[in-house]
This record gives structure tokens, sequence and C-alpha cells, in this order.
């Protein structure tokens, strides 16, 4: 599900030929989210005010990986939302968290980051009370740790919730939204299967196995 007026996602999951869940924009109709509280899924808000962190790749790919995991249930066990990577549209992503029971925060391996993260955690999500986690995303590994150790130390500094699991850069998933893909559809190559690898363990740490 996305309410990013920016619809990136529906953009891309429209591409998909073979989309493993199912899908709706709602950012015309964010009245329409209050159906999630009876459905009994678990509802899980990404989250981060700065545009460009990986919000929408995060959301499609953790979406498929969990269908992949869950594909002999016909119950509806997890809803993931897009949400929009701007101020002027916190009403949105306040909207969103009503509904929440907990909240994903992908955040890069960058200082530009560190601000807009902080802003977006101190003034919108810990007001909510709900539980959230910092997960980095699109980290290259061929850029040495420096950078992956900086941000590890800062959140650590802000008393953070931070996931383990780092969700590398790759450029298959830099292609798949223009290819029409999801993580579980990438080839079989290596580099298809460390990608995916990524979101798999990020998935088990979370317990999205089930409910």
């Amino acid at each position: 599900m996305s309410i990013d007026p920016q619809a990136s996602t529906v953009w891309w999951a429209n591409r998909i030929t073979d989309l493993p869940f199912d899908f709706s924009q709602e950012h015309e109709t964010p009245e329409n989210l209050a159906i999630l509280k009876d459905t009994g899924a678990r509802v899980h808000v990404i989250a981060n005010q700065k545009g460009g962190v990986g919000k929408t790749t995060t959301t499609l790919n953790i979406a498929a990986v969990v269908a992949d995991v869950l594909q002999e249930s016909a119950e509806l066990l997890h809803v993931f939302i897009d949400t929009p990577g701007s101020l002027q549209d916190e009403n949105l992503l306040l909207e969103a968290l009503k509904y929440a029971h907990d909240v994903i925060v992908p955040m890069p391996p960058e200082g530009l980051a560190f601000d807009p993260t902080a802003r977006t955690i101190s003034k919108v999500i810990e007001p909510s009370g709900l539980p959230y986690t910092v997960v980095i995303n699109n980290w290259d590994p061929r850029d040495g740790a420096a950078d992956l150790n900086e941000t590890i130390a800062y959140i650590e500094a802000q008393g953070w919730p931070r996931a383990k699991t780092v969700i590398r850069r790759y450029k298959v998933h830099t292609r798949a939204s223009v290819e029409g893909k999801v993580v579980t559809q990438y080839q079989k190559n290596r580099a298809s299967f460390e990608a995916r690898e990524d979101f798999y363990r990020l998935a088990l740490e979370f317990g999205f196995g089930g409910r």
C-alpha cells in the first residue's frame, strides 16, 4: 500500500506482470486506511521524511519476501505502507501511523540523511508511541566500511533501535523498477541471490514469517 503522492510505488507495481501481493494507492483517499483496523493484519509503516532513502524499494521488496514466505496463507497477516518523503505531506504520514503497529525507518549511510531522519523520529514517530526500527539501507560495500560505521555510531548515539541487517546497494535493485520486478523475481545469479538475501534476512529479523 502507498500513501505517497509521488506514486512511485504504484508506477513500479503496475509494471510488474505477476505482482505477488495485493496493492493499493490511497494518497487521495487516506480515510480508506481505517479498514486496516478490521483486517487483523499487522500494519508496518515505512517512513522517513527525507526523499531518496529507499522507502519504495524497501516497501515493495519486504512485501514480496513476506508474500513468498507466507504463500500458503489465505489470511492477510501483514500490510506495508509506503509514505511520503517530504514535510509537506506529514498529514498523510500521521494518518498512516494511526493504524500502524510499528515503523521501519530506512536510512542510507550518508551524512545528509542524519538530520532529516532525526527530525522524522523525534517529531513524528516517537510522539506516536509506536515501536520503530532504523534500517541502514543502500550501503555499497565497495565504498568501504567508514560511512557504515559512522552511521551505526550516529544511530547508537541517538539511542535508536537498529536492525542488524544492512540492505546493500546492488545495480539489480536500481534496475528493478524499470524491468518491472521485485526481489523475489530477480534472475538466478550470485549478485541477485545476495540482493535477495538482505531482504529475507530483514524479514527473518523482524519475525515476518507469521504474526
